[in-house]
């Protein structure tokens, strides 16, 4: 493997916490097999938002439970083309998402999507971190009857007791390097599937076998026309194309870990079409059961864990979304915002500094979320920058594969001074140009409330605009 005067290509990958978080990730430490990839899409999937939000699918789009069910079923399957695509060159070099933007926009230009990730990276993983703590914050107060007491920004003792506990946990994981990552990931994907299916047992019995009766209710449509169901059917397949999106730029960062292509596509395939089945399935069940014990659909799981009055099933459940918590916070937000804090300074910031800088940024947003932040509506800036990241994923996707014919110049990816993608002093025009113009479109989807038609596939517009117009430029730059 060639090296550079900039960055030594040779040991010290990304396993190795003292390591440069973006080196390409050694032959011996390409370590995960299928169900370690399977394990993303299951903690990506099993957070408490996820599950509200699956459930909710079968009541707020007023479709039956069948159309529902093959949208979720297409939605798994888009996604997981997709992430294939952009994980092959991340398995195949063993580089992150940073150093995969690079030879589209060039040296220097591929700081910025990788910025503009990890902002959004950030600002959710400090987030996450504090609805993490709640669930801790649940299970202290379950074990010790404690209640109430003076707040502090919003925050009682115990919620701030927790909040720190839950924030040095995340530290110890990363610390240990992303071998402790994937162990956490193996353990919480099916212990969570386990609580979820002890809690439909709970409320089949309390339901005195009535379950799968409501089930039905829910997947019966009566009123529903071919155009009201194709209708909820496309709002469902772009509500969950949306929610994988962020990973789905990003998921370069752990193909990389994957031992060879089969295994990341055989991972993804299990992971996206299964896990979007067995989790809605429990998601559906667990909702027609509370509708018949507690007389209303409740798609919130703490709620229906509060209702039913059991100190260790409020124990158990406490555990189980703090394991799911945590495990989505990893996927969706440590990894990305730390291989793009590191590519601000790639020879300076290492796996734990990058670390240590997300943990610090998400003491002060997790800590102030509940008193201030989530009154101060910054989810429009956030969703801003998060949209300008789908023209990214079309360069990438048509660079890689119709320009480069999917080869990459491993040495030059990490040549900072020259090299084939050193371009204009770091830049590509064309990329950044496509870029520029189509991310024009992506914000306005956020902020133009004409753009609210597209229900959910704004970014996949955004995607499909960023790669044409960067292929016409580049084409028309080559041809010139």
């Amino acid at each position: 493997m060639t090296t550079t005067d900039n960055m030594p290509l040779a040991h010290g990958g990304t396993l190795d916490p003292e390591g440069n978080a973006l080196n390409p990730v050694e032959p011996q430490e390409k370590t995960w097999g299928w169900f370690a990839i399977f394990n993303i899409w299951a903690n990506d999937v099993q957070s408490l938002f996820g599950y509200s939000l699956v459930a909710s699918l079968f009541i707020s789009y007023g479709v039956g439970g069948w159309t529902a069910f093959a949208a979720l079923i297409f939605s798994g399957l888009f996604v997981m083309w997709m992430v294939n695509l952009s994980g092959a060159p991340g398995e195949k070099y063993g580089i992150p998402y940073p150093v995969l933007a690079r030879a589209s926009l060039g040296t220097q230009g591929a700081k910025l999507p990788a910025v503009l990730r990890a902002t959004v990276a950030v600002f959710w993983y400090g987030v996450q971190v504090y609805f993490a703590s709640t669930a801790l914050a649940l299970l202290i107060r379950s074990l010790t009857g404690i209640s109430g007491g003076a707040e502090i920004l919003g925050l009682t003792g115990i919620d701030w007791l927790s909040f720190v506990i839950v924030w040095g946990f995340h530290i110890v994981i990363f610390w240990r390097g992303m071998a402790w990552v994937e162990t956490f990931l193996n353990i919480a994907g099916p212990f969570v599937y386990v609580v979820m299916i002890g809690l439909v047992i709970v409320l089949w019995q309390r339901s005195d076998g009535q379950l799968l009766t409501a089930t039905a209710t829910i997947f019966a449509n009566p009123e529903g026309t071919f155009w009201s169901e194709f209708r909820g059917f496309i709002a469902i397949v772009g509500t969950m194309v949306a929610y994988f999106a962020a990973v789905m730029i990003n998921f370069s960062d752990f193909s990389r870990y994957s031992r060879s292509r089969e295994s990341m596509v055989m991972g993804n395939l299990a992971g996206l079409p299964f896990n979007m089945i067995l989790f809605s399935a429990l998601a559906l069940l667990t909702t027609g059961g509370a509708a018949v014990v507690f007389g209303e659909e409740i798609i919130n799981p703490t709620e229906i864990v509060e209702r039913t009055d059991s100190v260790l099933l409020g124990v158990i459940a406490a555990i189980t979304f703090f394991a799911a918590t945590v495990g989505i916070n990893l996927v969706a937000n440590f990894i990305p915002a730390v291989n793009g804090i590191a590519n601000l300074s790639p020879e300076k910031i290492s796996f734990r500094k990058a670390g240590l800088i997300t943990s610090l940024f998400a003491l002060v947003i997790g800590g102030f979320w509940n008193s201030f932040i989530s009154q101060f509506g910054i989810s429009g800036f956030v969703n801003t920058l998060g949209a300008t990241l789908a023209p990214i994923f079309g360069i990438m996707i048509v660079d890689y594969y119709l320009h480069r014919n999917q080869k990459l110049e491993l040495a030059d990816l990490y040549d900072m001074k020259g090299g084939a993608y050193h371009y204009d002093n770091g830049w590509n025009s064309a990329a950044v140009k496509a870029f520029g113009l189509a991310a024009i479109f992506s914000v306005a989807t956020v902020w133009v409330p004409w753009f609210a038609f597209l229900s959910g596939y704004n970014w996949v517009v955004g995607a499909v605009l960023g790669g044409v117009v960067y292929h016409l430029m580049a084409k028309g730059r080559s041809a010139g």
